[in-house]
């Protein structure tokens, strides 16, 4: 692999920034200085340090984000905050995405990595990723409420399908879907003439929402946890 490119995947630098670095001699391989930024290195075997910091070579990272309210998940929007404003411009450079969407207003659980085929096949509508949202509404549900949303309710020319309502109390509880149409939950219960006044995803398939994790805080999923998404 080219040099420029593997600092360049890392989100360390970009190619002209490695150029230049490699020109003020700032760049080794093994202890010694690279003379092109286009040359070959091994980025599991060769130890690359650029402007004295060893660089990991990792193609794809996975991080887990407890959303706050008020941002809007996209890599990019002229007018809101977004969750990639949240995180260190080395994730940024390296191309991290939403994987899904959470409303401006919905809290909690969020999966943020570059790596486009894992989120394609996570958000693809045959998988059936199960995600649960912990949820409170303006009115009592009622038994016929419930049973209306796990069986299926219109919102709008589209019958959603039948998913998992756990009642707390008679205006909270935990709602799990195997789908992801706009404002969904917000449309289910609307439905059933109630409002939502809040939603937090506290899972997204295998992945458990961390509960050390303050509003906005994020952190690089464990090999396990890595494992069971891929799985």
């Amino acid at each position: 692999m080219r040099l420029d490119k593997m600092l360049s995947e890392c989100g360390v630098a970009t190619r002209s920034e490695t150029a230049k670095a490699v020109r003020a001699g700032r760049v080794t391989v093994d202890g010694v200085p690279v003379r092109k930024p286009e040359t070959k290195v091994d980025p599991e075997r060769q130890t690359v340090i650029y402007c004295g910091m060893q660089v990991r070579y990792r193609k794809y990272v996975y991080l887990m984000l407890n959303k706050p309210d008020g941002y809007v998940s996209a890599t990019e929007d002229g007018r809101e905050a977004t969750v990639l404003e949240l995180l260190p411009e080395e994730y940024r450079k390296m191309g991290v995405f939403p994987c899904g969407r959470l409303d401006k207003h919905t809290l909690g659980l969020m999966l943020l990595t570059n790596d486009g085929a894992l989120s394609h096949r996570l958000l693809a509508p045959k998988s059936h990723v199960s995600k649960a949202y912990a949820f409170s509404v303006k009115f009592p549900l009622s038994q016929k409420d419930v049973e209306s949303l796990e069986a299926g309710v219109d919102i709008g020319g589209y019958v959603t399908k039948p998913c998992s309502v756990k009642l707390v109390d008679a205006q909270s509880g935990i709602i799990t879907i195997t789908e992801g149409k706009y404002h969904q939950i917000k449309l289910m219960m609307e439905a059933v003439h109630n409002q939502i006044t809040y939603l937090e995803r506290r899972s997204f398939g295998p992945l458990l929402f961390d509960e050390s994790l303050a509003r906005g805080e994020w952190r690089e999923l464990t090999e396990e946890e890595e494992r069971a998404l891929k799985q």
